[in-house]
């Protein structure tokens, strides 16, 4: 774990291009629905993040008695799913973290269909011995808790083909990161997949996938962290990304009208380029948000809202509690390292007080966690140098993103 330290000497960019690479949640559904169809009929601009190489690696190592999911959350469960169809013994395991991280909720359902998975550790929990399935015709109803994870959801789904008589799954309590699972049904029926999806009810008919070439939209999350930038950036400042979808199937495209409120403009080109303007960016009295359909941008938005001192209400967070560390917690640590004043529950984050900029942290703690690197990364616009405790931990989700912040002026150590 190698510690970094940036530096940002106001002179900003005046514009500048990056080039981001496709979506971590788009490249790992297409991989499994191609492995489930057991052909590969071409990716492109596939995700570069380690995620996806563990999924790569994973399903093509599928003959092996035991899989090693690291520290990747939806690939332990796309993986779960996947290893409960095939006619073998598997042992799925993961890093420390990982073995924290519950997954009872998509265990029970698959078992309620005709897995055999049992948990060999802690109940609940990572790691798990995956046996040779009972899958019969009749056995196709479940009812899953979808306030937990939308992975074990889209999970489900995209095996649901492969099962004798399909599926009809019904969600309860409130649904979230729902588009998420969105994208799981568009993708599915890009795929030949033929899904209905109707208020709390999804019915998926028995079939086969049909595996055609596809292209793998860029990446939104990514992006969110350039609308950071150019809300906290002193001088004007326009930046460039490529390529993103305008009607993308990431929840996180919303980044681009969550920020109109900040004064940060969005133009979209014709070649899929999108320039991201803060002329006119401008201080919001007060921000309140619910996260719940996009849990990923909480981070960004409150490391935000407390640099530019906006009392704000961050709810629809349940889910941050379970990802790669507690968020909730994680975000309050830090930010009130910096001087701001945060309260917190299970489930939202208020900022009270901004942070200090007299007040220079001696280094950012990223809690193992990507987002969290990425989320506090544009404070150095006006620290004018951070220090990070790890600097590979960004390898997750976007390998390159402090090569890709040279170009905004920043300099790395």
């Amino acid at each position: 774990m190698a510690s970094l330290k940036i530096s940002f000497n106001k002179a900003v960019v005046s514009d500048c291009q990056i080039q981001l690479k496709g979506s971590k949640s788009i490249s790992n559904r297409v991989l499994l629905i191609q492995a489930l169809a057991n052909r590969d009929a071409g990716i492109t601009n596939l995700s570069d993040a380690n995620d996806t190489a563990i999924m790569k690696r994973l399903l093509s190592n599928r003959d092996d008695l035991v899989l090693d999911a690291g520290d990747a959350g939806t690939v332990f469960r796309f993986m779960t799913a996947y290893l409960a169809l095939l006619p073998a013994r598997h042992f799925l395991t993961g890093s420390l973290a990982m073995l924290k991280r519950p997954v009872s909720v998509l265990v029970e359902a698959l078992n309620t269909l005709g897995a055999k998975i049992t948990y060999a550790g802690k109940k609940g929990f990572p790691p798990l011995s995956i046996g040779i399935p009972d899958f019969e015709k009749g056995k196709n109803g479940l009812i899953v808790d979808a306030s937990v994870s939308s992975q074990y959801i889209s999970a489900l789904l995209m095996i649901a083909p492969c099962l004798p008589d399909g599926l009809i799954l019904r969600t309860e309590n409130k649904i979230v990161s729902e588009p998420y699972i969105d994208m799981t049904i568009t993708l599915m029926r890009y795929f030949g997949a033929h899904v209905i999806k109707v208020e709390n009810s999804i019915e998926v008919s028995p079939g086969k996938y049909t595996v055609i070439p596809y292209e793998v939209e860029s990446d939104w999350s990514a992006a969110s962290y350039f609308y950071a930038f150019a809300a906290i950036a002193p001088e004007d400042i326009c930046i460039s990304l490529k390529t993103l979808n305008r009607d993308s199937l990431q929840g996180d495209a919303q980044i681009s009208s969550i920020m109109q409120s900040f004064g940060i403009k969005t133009t979209f080109n014709d070649d899929g380029t999108i320039l991201i303007d803060n002329r006119n960016r401008k201080k919001p009295g007060s921000f309140e948000y619910d996260f719940s359909p996009c849990p990923d941008l909480a981070q960004t938005l409150a490391v935000v809202c407390a640099a530019l001192n906006i009392s704000a209400e961050l709810k629809g967070l349940s889910t941050l509690k379970i990802k790669e560390t507690d968020r909730i917690k994680a975000l309050k640590t830090e930010l009130e390292k910096l001087g701001a004043e945060i309260e917190t529950d299970d489930q939202s984050l208020k900022i009270l007080k901004a942070v200090d900029l007299n007040l220079v942290p001696k280094q950012i703690s990223t809690w193992n966690d990507h987002r969290m690197a990425m989320s506090f990364a544009p404070l150095v616009m006006l620290y004018g140098n951070l220090k990070f405790d790890d600097a590979e931990v960004v390898a997750k989700s976007y390998p390159r993103f402090w090569e890709d912040l040279k170009k905004l002026g920043v300099s790395i150590k």
